[in-house]
């Protein structure tokens, strides 16, 4: 009896997460060791697609005004932050850290709390590790916890399914970078919908975001 009201607590408080839409102002998004050599070791998703997709993330949450929080470890073993990552957030901090799981370091945490935001976007080199850690942790402390596949990437197909399944028992949304902001945009007629399409760097969205200005 006591298991199964558990796994009912669970399943309504996972699927409550579900009703709430994501905004500008509910949401933040951390993006967690996105390291040149991280990026090289990447196999389930082209690197360049990959390093695209990050930067692009982190450009529309700058235009949405969403928080976001910067994050590496071991430069001296995984090399640098992607440069254009960092070009891309002027004035964003760097938070280096040796503590493997992000969420136990207490700078990332401090600043995540900063926010006073409880939906969290996460995206992270690698999957297994860097995302699901984090992502399960902030999920155990009752915050949204969103887990970005697309800003994110690890070295076979197996460990992208085990961290996947891993992280949905533990009840982070599995999502992608283009579905949140896109979501929270909500309406095409909000005058910031095709800066934003055009920071995603979409597929065809030079021509969304012309089409759009038209509208407006």
């Amino acid at each position: 009896m006591t298991s199964r009201r558990t796994a009912n607590s669970i399943e309504n408080a996972t699927s409550s997460h579900f009703h709430q839409r994501l905004t500008a102002d509910n949401s933040l998004l951390v993006l967690i060791d996105h390291q040149v050599g991280h990026l090289l070791t990447i196999k389930d998703i082209d690197q360049e697609e990959l390093r695209h997709n990050v930067v692009a993330f982190a450009r529309a949450a700058r235009v949405l005004g969403v928080p976001v929080i910067l994050t590496s470890t071991a430069p001296n073993i995984f090399g640098p932050t992607l440069p254009e990552l960092t070009e891309a957030l002027p004035g964003v901090e760097n938070i280096e850290r040796s503590i493997i799981n992000a969420w136990d370091d207490p700078k990332v945490r401090q600043a995540i709390k900063e926010t006073g935001r409880r939906k969290v976007l996460f995206s992270a080199l690698t999957t297994h590790v860097c995302l699901a850690f984090p992502s399960i942790s902030a999920a155990s402390e009752g915050y949204d916890s969103y887990a970005l596949l697309d800003g994110s990437g690890t070295w076979n197909e197996t460990l992208r399914v085990s961290a996947i399944a891993q992280m949905q028992q533990a009840g982070v949304i599995i999502s992608s970078g283009f579905a949140a902001f896109i979501e929270m945009v909500h309406d095409n007629a909000n005058p910031i919908a095709p800066k934003v399409y055009a920071a995603l760097d979409l597929p065809g969205g030079k021509s969304l975001s012309q089409l759009l200005k038209g509208t407006t």
